[in-house]
């Protein structure tokens, strides 16, 4: 059980550092109105958070139906 868990937080960490590296290309600046730069942040990080859940599950579920 531990083993699963630590699986999975390794995975979080490698997809954060990916989809980071990855997201810096996009200028989600231009989606919105001038001088919303708070709002253009929060809707980076949640759609950072999303990918990074969504990436990691499917990761993790690949990887484990392959194995048992």
């Amino acid at each position: 059980l531990r083993v699963i868990y630590m699986t999975k937080f390794i995975l979080y960490i490698l997809v954060t550092i990916l989809t980071t590296w990855a997201m810096d290309a996009v200028n989600i600046n231009v989606i919105f109105k001038k001088g919303q730069v708070v709002k253009a942040r929060v809707v980076y990080f949640l759609i950072l958070l999303s990918i990074i859940y969504l990436v990691t599950n499917f990761i993790y579920d690949f990887i484990y139906l392959k194995i048992f």
